[in-house]
């Protein structure tokens, strides 16, 4: 039975209203939620606001490098040191590497351009720094709903966002209610705020129903993989931050990895490879183990022990693929619409800040003037004059320009990150733009040349099956596959043929593969139990035949210290 089949059967949903209703509780989520109550406590009155969180706690599918600017928390938070906030280590030292396959060269201090210097800046778990915010946002009087998944928009007859609906639990994989079926709940406000991070799917619905993207390019995706590493105790270096560039990527694609030394002995160990790669024999997974063989990033790690693993997509398109930020009824926050700042490789201060650039509109739309269901012009409006719009304009270019291969992404960004600021010009005098989404750009597999990627060796590097494990994901078995077909014959029909099966490359956690059926043809299997929530099919797939959907809330990975 379809959704509206069972909606007809066993409606109506029950109801509840809120004057704020927040999609996802991850940093955006979190900060505009506490914002939304800080400025109610100051004026003397009540918002209600609850937050919606698929994962099965705060923090539970939050997954970053993760290098933390306090810039947005101070302004959230000015006293988050004595409060408790889970920002611990304060950045040491940078390392930026340029690798071929056996060499590393490391760039100057003072060569480094400014955007991957980190000085005043955190190594963080943002998995336990939006646990901690979640905590804030309780003790203030937000309502939070973990192991909720919101799974559907409600549109008003003119597309006005009126709320949004949760899913129904309880239905087994052939579509049929079974014991325990329960209808998902509607909740409804004044305004919605969606804080889904990166290809958001309910953000998606929004941004294609009032066209917000128009005029604008279009949004660009890197996949980050990214492991948690107990150090050898003579190997940790708290506070080293290592990035790198070149090896083993090729000159026309866009990647490169990062070594983080937390406290405690632990290291944060990922590699981010961008969405726009043309060849689709490569696998972003093979590369980030293959990378870890490098001399440069073995020798921190040897004598260690891995102990997790995840992966999430990362809307890397800047300021020109940003869509606009509101429509009648509600907003986009933090990734879901696209603010992370690539070429500093940070996301989180930004989500922050326009969660509370969000609350201080609606807050004055609700509070102030009792209103309801329009366009919080406000929000837009002070974006442009704070300094995270400033940030962003002055990165605008970086990933159009590695668009056009690493050399020249390496060399501009030198320009407009070393070489202008220091003849005291604050942004490029240009604007460059993107022209093609990540999934026109793969080619078919007789254009390229096959890579072969050595077998893991179970200590430095890994298999999925043995990653996924240790992401703690877990999806109730008996529910319909989230993954979903838009046609059931592309997969082979024209994936396979074409394009050598990309989906089972691609994909981090090994959920698509395909398997020969008795009589010897092929057909695509998912294994959606697997899957970490990343968004990569639903960006990469070349013929955008695959669609992800919620599954049943609580649902997905269950990420400890990411």
């Amino acid at each position: 039975m379809t959704s509206k089949e069972l909606l007809e059967q066993y409606g109506p949903r029950e109801s509840m209203d809120y004057d704020v209703v927040i999609v996802g509780g991850g940093p955006a989520g979190m900060a505009c939620a506490i914002r939304l109550k800080q400025l109610a406590r100051l004026d003397a009155k009540d918002i209600s606001v609850v937050v919606l969180e698929k994962g099965s706690e705060p923090g539970a599918h939050t997954i970053s490098g993760a290098v933390m600017d306090p810039r947005a928390i101070t302004e959230l938070f000015p006293d988050w040191k004595s409060m408790g906030a889970p920002l611990l280590q304060r950045v040491a030292n940078d390392d930026v590497l340029v690798l071929t396959e056996t060499d590393a060269l490391r760039v100057p201090n003072w060569l480094i351009p400014d955007c991957l210097h980190n000085g005043g800046n955190y190594v963080i778990s943002l998995g336990a720094v939006t646990k901690w915010l979640g905590e804030q946002a309780e003790a203030l009087g937000v309502e939070i709903f973990p192991g909720f998944a919101a799974a559907e928009v409600l549109f008003g007859d003119d597309g006005t966002v009126l709320g949004v609906a949760t899913g129904n639990v309880g239905v087994g994989k052939d579509g049929q209610p079974h014991d325990g079926f329960q209808l998902g709940m509607e909740l409804r406000a004044r305004y919605t705020v969606f804080a889904e991070g990166a290809r958001g799917h309910l953000g998606k619905q929004v941004i294609a129903r009032h066209r917000l993207d128009g005029g604008r390019d279009p949004q660009t995706y890197a996949l980050g993989i990214k492991e948690l590493w107990e150090l050898a105790p003579d190997k940790a270096q708290p506070g080293l931050v290592v990035h790198t560039a070149g090896w083993p990527m090729d000159a026309q694609t866009y990647g490169g990895g990062f070594l983080y030394h937390l406290e405690g002995n632990k290291a944060t160990v990922g590699f981010v490879t961008g969405l726009d790669y043309t060849n689709p024999w490569l696998s972003p997974f093979e590369e980030m183990q293959r990378w870890k063989t490098h001399p440069a990033i073995r020798k921190h790690l040897e004598g260690g022990k891995r102990l997790g693993y995840g992966a999430r997509a990362i809307a890397a398109g800047g300021l020109s693929a940003l869509p606009r930020l509101v429509f009648p009824g509600g907003a986009l926050v933090g990734c879901d619409a696209g603010t992370l700042n690539a070429a500093r490789i940070k996301g989180s201060h930004a989500a922050i800040k326009t969660g509370m650039l969000c609350a201080e509109a609606i807050s004055e739309a609700v509070l102030q003037h009792d209103r309801r269901h329009d366009e919080l012009k406000a929000y837009p409006d002070a974006f442009e004059k704070s300094w995270l719009h400033d940030e962003l304009m002055q990165a605008r270019n970086f990933k159009a320009w590695f668009k056009r291969g690493s050399r020249v992404g390496m060399l501009m960004a030198g320009i407009e990150h070393w070489l202008l600021p220091r003849l005291g010009v604050k942004s490029p005098p240009w604007t460059v733009h993107a022209t093609e989404p990540d999934h026109v750009r793969l080619k078919s597999a007789s254009e390229c040349a096959p890579i072969t990627y050595p077998k893991p060796d179970g200590v430095l590097t890994f298999d999925r099956l043995s990653s996924v494990f240790v992401s703690n994901t877990n999806h109730e078995e008996n529910q319909p596959a989230h993954l979903t077909l838009i046609d059931a014959k592309v997969p082979v029909g024209i994936n396979l043929a074409r394009y050598a099966g990309p989906e089972g490359r691609y994909c981090p956690a090994g959920v698509y593969e395909f398997v020969k059926t008795d009589d010897g043809a092929d057909r695509l299997q998912i294994n959606a139990q697997n899957c970490v929530h990343c968004k990569t099919c639903d960006i990469k797939d070349p013929t955008q035949n695959i669609v992800w959907v919620t599954p049943e809330g609580g649902g997905g990975p269950n990420y400890a210290g990411m």
